[in-house]
């Protein structure tokens, strides 16, 4: 059996109050191309279909677009969980219906876990879907006050799966969260947090006993502890902290023992998202941008030192699509923020104050004749303080 394996679409993200709606068209035709060149006996959608709980048309109108093309035209069921940015009750609506067509969405946790069962030339193959569900949620309807982490909650769904599961056929699971393996998992700034202090933390070992386990939740494509523990990552960058992502679909063929062959294969997007690093002018020069696809969405960050005249504007004329920028001194200045308050500012002098402020302000070196002149400052308002 042939597996497409994606997850967090997240349709009708917003990028600093910019639509990526039509980059999402854009990457979910390359979706559409890749399923209709590899054949796959079932497309999975792990977790984070939409980005909100509450979706803009536009993107319930792409999801009905992408799946009608999916599932009727390429004749591939479909089997998609509601994830952590998703309203389980939204996405799972007419679900029941749906089933009948091959469409499988399965927003809200059952006490007993839905077996999804497909068959190919060598028999079954049984799919466990298991949408996002926060611990408190899985207290309650497991009855079990013990359930206090994300992981206390998956080893109490494992309980009923171990039980229906026949290790003589092939299974797969389908989930969203944290998985965690021995090595620590890479994450992004656009991965909403689940839980502090670690308790998002879900074991890998509680999936080792199925061929393959589809995971959504991290953008960036890895494994989780085992080979057959993937996540597909997202098929678009959504944040400059994945500006170095390799974005793509899993493949994965599941033969007649249970044996999973896996590959990945790139997207491409329509525009991306890159960080230029530069002076101003060096930025602005063609030399800089020549060849490069310059309707990319930017974050700039400018090493200029001294005053900027609207560089934002400047910019924006040959990066239209620039979505944020700073300067390196900022930078320097949120890395190591060893301002007054940190450093026993009750023992210091003005004078002493006032460098550590510069410093951390600027990047630049307190030169001598600066304090010379600041000195003369303070000298001027201490005098002035004493009415001399």
């Amino acid at each position: 059996m042939r597996i497409l394996h994606t997850a967090d679409w997240h349709i009708g993200k917003q990028l600093n109050s910019t639509s990526l709606i039509e980059d999402q068209e854009y990457i979910l035709k390359k979706i559409i191309e890749i399923a209709k060149e590899e054949r796959p006996d079932v497309l999975v959608v792990a977790g984070d279909i939409y980005d909100r709980s509450i979706p803009p048309v536009e993107a319930v109108e792409l999801l009905d677009k992408t799946f009608n093309k999916i599932l009727l035209e390429l004749n591939i069921p479909i089997i998609a969980i509601a994830g952590n940015h998703d309203n389980g009750d939204r996405i799972s609506f007419a679900s029941g219906i749906l089933k009948n067509n091959r469409l499988f969405i399965e927003g809200r946790l059952k006490s007993t876990v839905d077996k999804i069962v497909l068959e190919d030339e060598y028999g079954p193959v049984n799919f466990y879907v298991i949408p996002y569900a926060d611990p408190a949620y899985v207290r309650d309807l497991y009855g079990d006050r013990d359930i206090r982490t994300y992981n206390d909650a998956m080893k109490s769904i494992m309980k009923g799966i171990n039980y229906d599961m026949n290790l003589e056929q092939r299974n797969i699971a389908i989930t969203h969260g944290f998985i965690t393996g021995i090595e620590e998992p890479q994450t992004c700034e656009s991965e909403r947090i689940l839980y502090v202090g670690g308790t998002d933390y879900i074991s890998y070992e509680h999936f080792k006993q199925f061929n393959y386990t589809a995971l959504g939740h991290l953008h960036r494509q890895q494994r989780a502890g085992d080979e057959r523990i993937r996540y597909s990552g997202s098929p678009l960058k959504y944040s400059f902290s994945e500006e170095k992502h390799t974005k793509g679909i899993k493949l994965i063929d599941i033969d007649s023992c249970g044996n999973a062959n896996i590959r990945f294969k790139e997207l491409r997007p329509l525009r991306d998202l890159r960080i230029i690093r530069g002076d101003l002018d060096e930025l602005l020069a063609p030399g800089t941008y020549r060849g490069t696809n310059t309707e990319d969405y930017i974050h700039a960050v400018l090493t200029d030192e001294g005053e900027l005249i609207d560089p934002i504007g400047k910019l924006r004329a040959v990066y239209p699509n620039i979505l944020s920028m700073e300067r390196e001194t900022t930078i320097n200045r949120d890395k190591d923020s060893r301002t007054s308050a940190g450093e026993g500012f009750r023992h210091k002098t003005k004078l002493d104050l006032f460098k550590t402020f510069y410093e951390s302000m600027t990047g630049s070196e307190f030169t001598s004749e600066k304090s010379r002149i600041i000195e003369k400052l303070i000298d001027e308002m201490n005098k002035a303080g004493r009415g001399e």
